[in-house]
């Protein structure tokens, strides 16, 4: 540290070592002063005292003058200076992977720009940095201070002291303490992120799908099951940005088109539609009729002339070519179904010809995850959901429709990610109970806690906080309680109990958590990235990421083991935060049981299948901490869940989840104004979702 601080004062203390040096020893013990107080009358040690005193206020004065004297050699650097030097090294110690929007450190003041920014760009943040920068005192900055951890830094030491890449970021620190204007770079810096997200092109997903054909065919097959899996993007699978058609799910499509109709066809649904007796009638209002009507049920807008006309050239054909209505109406669909505007949700902007339409689409598959009704359609072509008014009433309405749960249940699935779950497995040596059947009752037990709360228009907190929970016979046994008088009624957790919340869950617990154990890295990044919406950096390519076993001849528990991650400094900037949550949920096992301490078993070897096991059972340390909370220590969900629920990282970010999910894409900073105002909303309301749901339905990047 002294040889760090000194280059800051280097050159200043060359000129006024040998003055201030030869002043002292005059005073202390060298020749007297010709002062005419040099006489031992008792006045000449007041004088010295009082020389001395002045030549160390000197002495003081230069050493906090000298940071800006050498700022003032580092003002004028070469061109690109922070772009070209000293840019890479905080990109190579991946300082970007939590100073971004929904990094671990993104409620502080420094935020990397995108990954596609200019050297312009770059340069601009680079001198926006100047409000880590102590101008008094360079030395001291927070800039230089923490990515060295002489300052306690989160994501540990990312620059060694004493070396190269230190001294450049030491050349710029100074740079910065002599220079002006950070606050109005800084404001320019945001201001230049405020570009509203372009028009999107949303692909019915596969739940869309299924609820689609099942309100406009009546088909229940739900077809879309056996297209090919969905990906997760953003937390979601109703991500535009992802959501192309490839080749196989193009054939699905078109698969899915031929058999819907034929459906539709042999089922007799056709004949309510259309009833075109004659193949003459073609020319009449009959079959035009037909097409303006499933056409607008099918696109959710109106067909255009040119639309209109194609399909009753398609009709025509058919019905003259077989005689039979269904039949023409079968081939109609067929084509409908197979049509971008049938399987995408074009949104044409705020001008668009059919605007009020597309908001009720959006409506209709944000709460209903379908498309709209008759009334919905009504409301659009009557121009109502033009107002927030008319958007809220309409919103209200279908709050209120049994569909609405369904859609809440389909949200809940993916941002829990309940997919993880249902198509787990578990090592039937270790955990006998574990069956598809109860991994669906887990799910079922979060979900009727979570409806409960939002339906019941109560603090939805409490999914963190919950001393109750709904469970069957299997789940009551799993969790050590009597089971209940019928499946999936509420019970009451003892006082004593750990449990609370989703966090106390089997659901949580389970899905977080490897088929032979725990995973505390799982569990801390879950809460981390589903819960706080924080973005944990990936690791370095190339890590290996797979733990020792343990060895019968030194048992260690999963913590032990995991103590490789704090080893490696390049392991333990992402793990320390990620892990020292998942250790606060030890006492809790892979399928969500109770446990006091960690069982190990070896298993003989094949063949030997008379041995038993031989199980290890070791003291657990269950404590925790979610690091970047202040006093964040715990050691239970329950603990853990009262924190996070008084928190408002967990809470905005539940605001920025169903943000996502609502618009199909991740927040900017042009939305920031609206979560904000979303978050104060949901605050007011005492934390009812529904009115979460109405505040984001009525922002404008929803209506426009």
């Amino acid at each position: 540290m002294l040889r760090n601080a000194s280059r800051f004062r280097a050159d200043s203390l060359r000129k006024s070592h040998l003055g201030l040096a030869r002043a002292l020893t005059r005073l202390v013990g060298g020749k007297p002063s010709r002062s005419k107080s040099t006489s031992t009358n008792g006045n000449e040690i007041p004088h010295r005292i009082s020389e001395m005193a002045a030549l160390i206020c000197l002495t003081l004065s230069l050493l906090v003058a000298v940071p800006q004297v050498q700022a003032q050699k580092s003002s004028v650097l070469e061109a690109g200076f922070f772009s070209k030097k000293l840019y890479p090294i905080l990109e190579k110690a991946n300082c970007r992977g939590c100073h971004v929007e929904n990094g671990v450190a993104a409620a502080t003041r420094l935020h990397f720009p995108s990954d596609s920014a200019s050297a312009e760009e770059i340069e601009t943040f680079g001198r926006s940095l100047g409000v880590l920068v102590d101008k008094g005192r360079p030395e001291g900055s927070l800039l230089m201070n923490k990515p060295t951890q002489r300052i306690e830094h989160t994501g540990g030491k990312l620059i060694v002291p004493g070396s190269d890449e230190e001294k450049i970021l030491i050349t710029w620190v100074n740079y910065l303490a002599n220079s002006t204007g950070h606050a109005e770079v800084t404001a320019k810096t945001e201001m230049a992120g405020e570009i509203a997200p372009p028009v999107l092109m949303r692909r019915l997903t596969h739940s869309q799908y299924n609820n689609t054909v099942r309100d406009l065919l009546g088909d229940q097959t739900r077809p879309a099951n056996h297209f090919p899996q969905e990906d997760f993007v953003n937390g979601f699978k109703n991500q535009a940005e992802v959501q192309t058609i490839p080749p196989l799910l193009a054939e699905a499509y078109s698969a899915a088109g031929e058999k819907l109709a034929h459906n539709a066809y042999r089922s007799g649904y056709l004949k309510k539609l259309v009833s075109c007796r004659k193949a003459s009638s073609a020319d009449s209002d009959c079959s035009a009729q037909f097409i303006r009507h499933f056409g607008l049920k099918a696109f959710r807008r109106p067909l255009t002339e040119s639309e209109s006309n194609q399909y009753s050239v398609l009709f025509t054909r058919e019905l003259r070519r077989t005689g039979d209505d269904a039949r023409a109406a079968q081939i109609v669909i067929e084509a409908m179904l197979q049509s971008p505007n049938f399987l995408f949700r074009v949104e044409r902007g705020r001008n668009g010809a059919w605007k009020q339409y597309e908001i009720a689409t959006r409506l209709s598959y944000f709460l209903w995850d379908t498309m709209p009704d008759d009334e919905l359609f009504r409301s659009a072509a009557a121009g109502e959901l033009a107002t927030t008014d008319g958007i809220e009433r309409a919103a209200r309405r279908l709050l209120r429709d049994a569909r609405a749960h369904e859609a809440l249940d389909e949200f809940v699935s993916q941002w829990l990610r309940f997919d993880r779950l249902v198509n787990t497995y578990r090592d039937r040596r270790r955990y006998t109970e574990f069956s598809p059947e109860l991994a669906i009752a887990m799910t079922e037990e979060t979900k009727r806690l979570i409806a409960s709360l939002v339906w019941g228009n109560r603090n939805f907190m409490e999914i963190f906080t919950a001393d109750y929970s709904f469970l069957n016979s299997d789940l009551a046994s799993l969790y050590g309680f009597s089971a209940p008088s019928e499946e999936f009624a509420l019970v009451k957790f003892p006082p004593a109990s750990d449990r609370a919340g989703i966090l106390g869950q089997a659901a949580f617990l389970t899905l977080t958590s490897k088929p032979a154990d725990t995973s505390p890295t799982a569990r801390g990044l879950f809460v981390r990235e589903q819960l706080l919406c924080q973005k944990v950096p990936n690791p370095p390519p190339g890590t290996n990421m797979n733990l020792t076993p343990p060895s019968e001849s030194k048992p260690q528990t999963t913590r032990d083991r995991l103590s490789l991650h704090r080893a490696n400094e390049s392991c333990a900037r992402c793990h320390n935060l990620i892990d020292s949550i998942g250790f606060g949920l030890e006492k809790f096992d892979a399928i969500g049981k109770r446990r006091e301490k960690e069982s190990i078993q070896f298993f003989p070897a094949h063949g030997d299948y008379d041995a038993k096991p031989k199980t290890v059972e070791l003291d657990l340390d269950a404590s925790g901490i979610v690091l970047g909370i202040p006093d964040s220590q715990f050691s239970s969900p329950k603990e853990l869940g009262k924190l996070l629920a008084a928190t408002s990282q967990c809470q905005s970010c539940i605001v920025k989840q169903l943000f996502r999910y609502a618009l199909g894409r991740p927040e900017t900073p042009a939305d920031r104004s609206t979560l904000e105002q979303a978050l104060e909303t949901f605050r007011g309301s005492q934390f009812q979702f529904k009115e979460l749901i109405i505040s984001l339905v009525k922002s404008n990047p929803f209506r426009e």
